[in-house]
């Protein structure tokens, strides 16, 4: 594990983190571990791992407390319908994707090429939806084409 020194704890302003309600930590703590090549600071309480430039912390759910009344925390229900994701930036498409699936990483399809990026979508062991990107035709100013959802 890391010294306290690599705590996502900011020595001015903000710092950006990102909180997932998982169903097992130590499954969930090994994926972003092995498949982003993150580093271990916290083994639990939460489960703190710091992936290139960001933390994700991840602890199971729970019942409302009193700093978060009415908030119930859960892992996802249903992988289908997602509100939300994580976006992940990678040098080298081909690499990172070679590199996640001899990790056990599974994609919901291959790297595709949307003429500004390459772009392809996993799951993490509970569902969250993460999409993996390296930028293409958009460092010479080529947009991709829209698309029915937008997205």
């Amino acid at each position: 594990m890391t010294p306290h020194g690599e705590l996502p704890t900011p020595k001015h302003g903000l710092l950006l983190t990102h909180f997932l309600t998982v169903r097992d930590v130590t499954v969930s703590r090994r994926f972003y571990a092995d498949v982003f090549g993150g580093e271990v600071v916290m083994e639990e309480n939460p489960a703190i791992v710091k992936v290139a430039n960001s933390w994700i912390i991840m602890n199971p759910g729970g019942e409302p407390t009193p700093d978060k009344p009415g908030v119930t925390l859960e892992a996802p229900r249903n992988g289908d319908v997602v509100s939300s994701f994580l976006n992940v930036r990678v040098a080298d498409m081909a690499a990172f994707y070679a590199h996640a699936v001899a990790q056990g990483a599974q994609f919901l399809t291959e790297p595709v090429d949307r003429a500004s990026e390459l772009r392809c979508y996993l799951r993490d062991p509970d569902g969250y939806l993460i999409e993996v990107g390296q930028s293409t035709g958009l460092l010479r100013g080529i947009q991709a084409a829209p698309s029915d959802s937008g997205v």
